[in-house]
């Protein structure tokens, strides 16, 4: 099958992003946000997001077919020198175009009501698949595009389905746009050396402007990313177009951007996408919220989000922690590395314990089937998430965060070895709650934080237990100290601390 669905219409493109540019100017006038950041930073982060604690982020796309290093492949098989682009001409031939991967992503095991009862058993509030990742392969509908999963082998809207059965199943649906790195995303096809189909004008539309400030190919060009690449005005007047299509036609909760927007040159057109969404949740009548990275946006007009990282201490603000299951990559891969479930709970317990929303990202198979690594640890982090429900999700952060090694506020920093000293905290009236990120070979806890000190701790201490089993403790002037026999336990201890 040659997934061409026809040549490309430019005239009547054009039209249509004219006409969602003016659609947008139109609902900025009438409506209640301006595309001013003094205004933009009136909107509140909605209730839903702010007691959601727990989310799950979702990479799957046409890059899953190749299922090499990351989902960065559709980049790397085109610079010379990294271990993809050797792979991809040994395995498929340096003429196998990126375009060819979508003739076999067509899932036949996909199943949006299995994702869904997996996420919502793992304890999630809110799961945010990629509608479209760096490659500008869609996995939604859109009248701005035919490479989409809806016109190409897949003919299937996957975004509108994890919708449909996120609502189904109690899940707040939100989703992630990374098209703004898309305008030099495959840019390595335009030093490679020989023409490729990326550099064909009857697929430039899939492949992107491929814009670059390097003459070189291979792994130092690579390397070098988006740095010195200045997008042009046509370029985000479709940025705009693209992003406010997807949230008029698909209403998510919440939209998370990608670092490449925190490019100076966004910010008049993110003021005014920013505006057109929240006035159209006020028409809605919904809460939504859009994730950002840097100082893409004005502080307080969305939720900040550090990726793979934390902050060093709790925000006054709630933010934003995402990471994957996989150490290596987001998306699914032959050479994927995985992490453990206590592992990453400890790492949620952490964002938590800071005001921070936690995320967790799967990469499902090319097939739609989800890889058996992300069902257990999922599975494993809902018994964990159940039987802390009250730790995780009802409570706020405590006026300290914790105890022990203090990460650095970082974003690609999130892979610290923990031990039983070092413990988080939350709260809610009559509970302190106390996270213990390792389990103590001994039993033996001692929470400095919680000593006898009227000036730094002048609770009186009620009782104390995990999992609804009393424990025995005692308070000294040095620790509260509890006892909790057993080795088992490989998740972090979660201590109730009934207080008075």
């Amino acid at each position: 099958m040659d997934c061409l669905p026809g040549a490309f219409d430019t005239e009547s493109y054009e039209k249509k992003i004219e006409a969602l540019l003016n659609e947008i100017d139109e609902v900025n006038a009438t409506g209640k946000y301006k595309p001013d950041w003094e205004s933009l930073s009136s909107h509140p982060v909605p209730e839903w997001y702010k007691n959601s604690r727990f989310g799950i982020f979702i990479h799957w796309g046409a890059y899953s077919v190749s299922a090499y290093v990351n989902e960065w492949y559709p980049r790397m098989m085109y610079y010379k020198g990294n271990p993809v682009y050797r792979h991809h001409v040994r395995k498929y031939g340096r003429e196998f175009p990126y375009r060819k991967f979508i003739d076999s992503f067509t899932a036949p095991e996909f199943d949006a009501d299995k994702w869904l009862e997996t996420i919502a058993a793992a304890g999630a509030q809110f799961v945010m698949p990629v509608a479209e990742h760096h490659d500008g392969y869609k996995l939604y509908d859109s009248d701005l595009s035919r490479w989409t999963t809806v016109k190409q082998a897949m003919r299937r809207d996957v975004l509108g389905e994890l919708k449909a059965s996120a609502e189904k199943h109690g899940i707040v649906f939100t989703t992630s746009s990374h098209r703004a790195e898309h305008f030099w995303f495959m840019n390595g096809a335009q030093t490679l050396g020989y023409r490729t189909e990326a550099n064909d004008s009857r697929y430039s539309d899939f492949y992107g402007p491929m814009a670059t400030v390097e003459k070189r190919n291979g792994l130092y060009a690579m390397l070098r990313g988006e740095r010195g690449i200045i997008p042009t005005e046509e370029w985000l007047k479709d940025w705009l177009a693209h992003s406010a299509e997807l949230v008029k036609k698909y209403r998510p909760k919440a939209l998370y951007f990608d670092w490449w927007v925190w490019i100076p040159e966004f910010r008049p057109y993110m003021k005014k996408f920013l505006a057109y969404y929240y006035n159209l949740a006020e028409v809605w009548g919904e809460q939504v919220a859009v994730e950002y990275k840097s100082d893409a946006l004005m502080y307080g007009a969305g939720i900040y989000d550090r990726e793979r990282g934390q902050l060093s201490g709790f925000s006054p603000s709630v933010w934003q922690s995402d990471t994957a299951t996989a150490k290596n990559a987001w998306c699914h891969c032959t050479t994927n590395r995985y992490k453990t479930a206590a592992e990453i709970a400890a790492v949620m317990a952490d964002v938590i314990s800071k005001n921070g929303v936690f995320v967790l990202n799967i990469g499902p198979y090319a097939d739609g089937r989800l890889h058996e690594k992300d069902v257990e640890i999922l599975s494993s982090l809902g018994k964990w998430t159940k039987q802390n429900a009250a730790a995780l999700f009802s409570s706020s952060p405590y006026k300290l965060f914790g105890e022990g090694r203090r990460h650095k506020a970082e974003s690609f920093g999130d892979s610290l070895k923990y031990t039983s000293r070092d413990i988080r905290y939350t709260y809610k009236p009559c509970h302190v709650y106390a996270f213990v990120l390792k389990p103590h070979s001994k039993g033996i806890y001692k929470l400095k934080s919680l000593r006898a000190d009227r000036d730094e701790f002048g609770f009186v201490i009620k009782g104390v237990s995990a999992n609804g089993q009393p424990l025995k403790w005692r308070q000294t002037s040095k620790a509260l100290i509890i006892e909790k026999p057993g080795t088992a336990d490989t998740m972090p201890v979660v201590f109730d601390i009934e207080i008075d």
